[in-house]
């Protein structure tokens, strides 16, 4: 989980922000900060990993903030005015927001700030997400944590900005990018076969022509196989031919 604050004086920026950071499992609401002192405090208080902070407030910008911290968590930067993002860019923040924020932006920041946050984590010697140890893992799905067994996994299809994990007599659709998924999970068991699916290797029961075979709700399901993951999963399966 990434810890996140919001710190934004308008109410309007703050909701649309927190309805974002609700629908992307990776992140972890902390906070809801009105200026730079509540942001200072929560900072003291908590771990947090990334900062939405707007730029334009009152007593102190968010810009000035920036230059008071020692220790600074990850910054993207939210803004109606465009003008700042030079002086943004200048203090290392990591993506820069014009209001108002699509979901589509948001989320390319996010991603950024995930990809960054695990190249820290693994520098500091910190296992990756989807350890081979693991056993399951959580995603955000119908406003709760869903718990999903890797071993209940079929097959993962993409579907725009939504993701489906279907399982043998279940799905769960949660709002993240595959890529994001993909991360989570063991890589001697699952494999990207296509730009929309990832598929479980023990739940394969067949490879026919350009197509895998899984069983779906006790019917033969086929998965295409993109040009571009054919040979590395023909490499992977051929390890385990008699």
């Amino acid at each position: 989980m990434i810890n996140v604050i919001i710190v934004d004086d308008e109410p309007l920026a703050q909701d649309v922000l927190e309805t974002y950071i609700g629908k992307t499992p990776e992140l972890n609401l902390i906070r809801k900060c009105n200026n730079a002192f509540e942001a200072n405090e929560a900072l003291k208080n908590n771990q947090i990993d990334l900062m939405f902070l707007d730029i334009q407030m009152p007593q102190l910008t968010g810009i000035d903030f920036i230059k008071t911290l020692d220790k600074k968590p990850l910054v993207i930067f939210t803004t109606a005015y465009p003008n700042y993002a030079v002086e943004g860019f200048e203090l290392n923040a990591l993506d820069y927001l014009l209001k108002p924020i699509s979901v589509d932006r948001f989320m390319k920041a996010v991603n950024k700030a995930m990809d960054m946050i695990g190249l820290q984590k693994r520098d500091q010697g910190h296992a990756p997400a989807g350890g081979e140890d693991d056993e399951y893992f959580f995603v955000k799905a119908d406003k709760k944590l869903v718990k999903v067994n890797f071993k209940d996994i079929v097959y993962i299809e993409g579907l725009k900005d939504y993701v489906i994990i279907r399982m043998e007599t279940a799905r769960v659709i949660t709002l993240q990018t595959m890529k994001s998924l993909e991360d989570k999970l063991p890589l001697a068991k699952f494999k990207r076969i296509h730009r929309s699916y990832i598929v479980n290797l023990d739940k394969v029961e067949a490879i026919v022509g350009n197509m895998v075979e899984v069983q779906e709700k006790g019917q033969p399901k086929h998965l295409p196989i993109g040009k571009n993951y054919r040979d590395e999963l023909l490499e992977m399966i051929n390890k385990n031919r008699i």
